[in-house]
């Protein structure tokens, strides 16, 4: 009988947390064992006849989305390489997150100038705003990132909306710019078409920082350590955040990665997927 009553005053703290724990389970496996599906190798001039595809061929980009689920976020990765190298990559960390992530290959220096390669990254945000849809991603949710030279595509790509305007874009409608030890300065890649010496800081209009402006998206600016980083890549960063709250801008972060030089992205990227998952769900909100 005592047994009985003790397990009679446990129950309902036991139906409590064991319908927790199911939600739990739920929530979890809706995220983590989702049914995802790669479109792999998809032109983003969308066969333009001015872009030639022997020129163009590393235009494409893959798209990598949960299926069975409607109005979710992307994000827009740019792999890194100094504009010089790399090649689309799909970050490990960012799959099986309840998120589409498209993963962007442009053309190289020298064979293309750096003003030609932020082209290629404004067409390819043009083309996931024309067709995420298509996959079930909400095109209000398009978050770009990337990182070091990539991170420095998707800053030029936003913060100069003259790039995206020509495909009829406003560049304030991207839910998100998270860039990764991006270059705030005119790049160094840029510099060196123009002879200038890397450890000499330029700011011309192929440089972030020359765009400021109260209107753009919301910002979070990722380094490493400042006395670990590439040159001066926190300092650019801080002078940027900066920059932009003096100009007005609202709802701009910097974050210092301590302990972490610029291969800066393992730590970073909960960072990312925080704030993409933050923003979406504000957004949802009637």
């Amino acid at each position: 009988m005592y047994f009985s009553l003790v397990i009679l005053s446990i129950y309902p703290s036991i139906m409590k947390h064991s319908i927790l724990f199911c939600v739990f389970l739920y929530v979890f496996s809706a995220t983590v064992f989702a049914q995802y599906r790669t479109k792999s190798n998809i032109s983003y001039y969308e066969g333009d006849a001015k872009h030639d595809a022997r020129v163009y061929e590393r235009c494409k980009l893959d798209v990598y989305y949960p299926e069975g689920k409607q109005g979710y976020a992307t994000i827009i990765w740019f792999h890194g390489g100094g504009l010089t190298g790399g090649n689309k990559e799909l970050p490990e960390a960012l799959k099986n997150q309840g998120v589409a992530v498209v993963s962007v290959g442009y053309r190289l220096s020298p064979a293309a100038s750096v003003d030609g390669i932020i082209e290629d990254a404004a067409a390819a945000i043009a083309w996931v705003k024309r067709h995420i849809a298509e996959y079930g991603g909400s095109e209000r949710l398009i978050f770009v990132s990337g990182h070091s030279a990539g991170g420095y595509l998707g800053m030029m790509t936003v913060l100069d909306k003259s790039y995206l305007q020509k495909y009829g874009i406003d560049a304030d409608g991207i839910a998100g710019l998270i860039p990764f030890s991006g270059q705030a300065i005119t790049h160094f890649t840029r510099r060196k078409e123009l002879g200038i010496e890397e450890t000499q800081p330029t700011v011309d209009r192929l440089s972030p920082l020359f765009h400021v402006r109260k209107e753009a998206p919301s910002i979070v600016l990722i380094t490493g350590d400042r006395e670990l980083e590439m040159l001066g890549r926190y300092e650019e960063n801080a002078y940027l955040a900066r920059m932009l709250k003096i100009v007005g801008h609202a709802d701009v972060q910097l974050l210092e990665l301590q302990g972490y030089g610029h291969d800066m992205q393992f730590p970073a990227f909960p960072l990312l997927l925080k704030e993409v998952k933050s923003r979406a769900e504000k957004n949802s909100r009637p």
